[in-house]
Parts: structure tokens; sequence; C-alpha cells
């Protein structure tokens, strides 16, 4: 694992190919680690390409600079987070990767900065998914049952106090069964293993329906964000048809938002965690589109 800091963050990030010019950035998702890639990275690398998988704030081994930095899980703070680590890395217009948080992650740096990416692909969320004011199902609002729960005060000890417990009920219901063993489960929680995690964790869903403040250093950020920009960068999207957290339905529909090239693919049979739950599928959809 290496290491650099950005403006409140030292970042924890894995890296193949260093010397390689083009460049991929993998951003995993909520509740996940770096190990999600742990099968797509090396094999973008063998592709010759340079792999960046950073573990994002709140994440093990990721660390706040300082104890006076809000914990905030706010997307635009993870939208910045990512453009600091581009610009530290010197990144020239890499491909940015996401999975859940991460994809949220990836669409807002390219919102905030439109020529910071050759590309951009979505895993298992849909843009323009972000504001408190989008409309849900009813079906849709059952899914997200966790983030009700993490509003009130018994669902914040539970994550404070059971976040393994609490994480893992999301493994084993957001995808079909058999996807995952227990001991990749216990590996993967070691990111969640400090207090950071939890802070922002909790922060992060309380903001996205407006129900806490944010970081005063995001406003402008939020500002230009609640509008949902379009995006004028290529973009996939691959969603599960098993995706029974974010729904397939929520990625749908979104064409509007793109003034490129724009793909959606959605996977039939395959859960929230597509790059773990068929890594080979992903990585075939990945090379084929970054090469075009």
């Amino acid at each position: 694992m290496k290491f650099i800091d950005t403006s409140v963050l030292r970042v924890g990030y894995q890296e193949w190919n260093p010397n390689a010019k083009a460049s991929v950035v993998l951003l995993h998702g909520w509740p996940d680690s770096v190990r999600t890639w742990a099968q797509v990275a090396p094999a973008l690398a063998a592709h010759g390409l340079r792999v960046i998988v950073p573990a994002l704030r709140g994440f093990a081994p990721t660390e706040f600079l300082s104890a006076q930095t809000p914990r905030s899980g706010q997307l635009s703070a993870l939208g910045r987070d990512l453009l600091e680590l581009i610009e530290q890395l010197q990144l020239d217009q890499p491909a940015l990767v996401g999975h859940d948080w991460g994809a949220r992650a990836a669409a807002n740096a390219c919102a905030l900065q439109a020529d910071v990416a050759s590309h951009l692909v979505l895993l298992s969320v849909g843009y323009g998914t972000n504001t408190p004011s989008q409309d849900i199902s009813v079906a849709q609002a059952r899914n997200y049952w966790y983030h009700w729960y993490m509003a009130t005060p018994r669902g914040q000890r539970t994550v404070r106090e059971q976040r393994n417990a609490f994480a893992q009920i999301m493994w084993d219901t957001w995808a079909p069964p058999g996807w995952y063993t227990a001991e990749e489960f216990e590996a993967t929680a070691q990111a969640f293993a400090n207090d950071d995690w939890a802070e922002v964790t909790l922060h992060s869903y309380q903001h996205r329906w407006g129900h806490a403040s944010g970081d005063i250093r995001y406003d402008a950020d939020e500002q230009l964000l609640q509008h949902t920009p379009q995006l004028k960068v290529p973009t996939l999207v691959l969603h599960g048809g098993a995706d029974t957290v974010n729904g397939p339905e929520t990625s749908a529909g979104k064409e509007h938002y793109f003034l490129s090239r724009y793909e959606r693919k959605v996977l039939p049979g395959i859960g929230h965690f597509p790059q773990r739950e068929d890594p080979s599928q992903i990585v075939a959809e990945l090379t084929r589109f970054l090469e075009c």
C-alpha cells in the first residue's frame, strides 16, 4: 500500500504499472474496500494500464490529516477527494471506474471538472440520484431501509457499535446468495475498523437526504452539483439485473445527462457487486470500452 496526501486526507492506495502512459482509477463503494477490485485491477494492468485503487475517506488505511476536520461523507467531498488525488498523482485524464459510493465520487469529479477523465464507468449507480428531492418509488424506498435507519438514534448506535453485523446484512441481501465467503467479508471489514468509518457513513446518508449540514469547504461544489450537471465524458453504466438495493431501473432513462458517447448494460443474474460476482465479465466490458 502506498500513501499520498491531499488537502485533508492521507490516502492509502494500491498501484500497478506506475510507468504506463494510460491510467485508470478504480473506486470502491460502501460497505466495501479496495479488495473489491482484487481480480479486476491486475487484469487491467495486464492490458497495459496504470491502475490506481484508493481507499475512500473513512475507510482504512486512508486517514484524515487533522482531528479537527469534519468527518463529512457528503458526496461532493468524495468527488473533490478524487480530483485532489488525481492532481497529487499527476494523472493525465485517467479513466474513472467507480462502484456504489465510488461511482458517485467519479461522476461528481467529472461534473466538477469537465476535462478530468478520458472515460467514466459507473457500476450499480444511476447518475442523477444524489439529491434529496429525487423521485423514488415505494419499492426503492423499502430498499433504502438502512438509509432511514441511520437517521435514528438506534441506527446510529448500531453503526458505531455493531458495524460489521450491520455491513454484512448488506452483503447478504444486495445480491444473489453464495457470492462471497466469510473469510472475504472479514478481510474486507478491516477497512471499517476505525471510528472515522462510522462517522463518515452516518454523515453521508444523513446529508444525502437533507438531515445534516455539510462541511463549508464544499459549499461551492454543492451548489454546482445540486442541479446534476450534464457530463461530456464518454460513459458506460453497468448495472446488475438482480441488484436488490439500487434496482436496475434506477439507472434507466439517464441519457439526457450525457453529451458524449453513452452506453448502459444490465447484467442478468448479477447483484449489487458486479466486480466481485463476475470479475471476468467486468474486465471484458472495461477493456472493450476503454479501448474505444
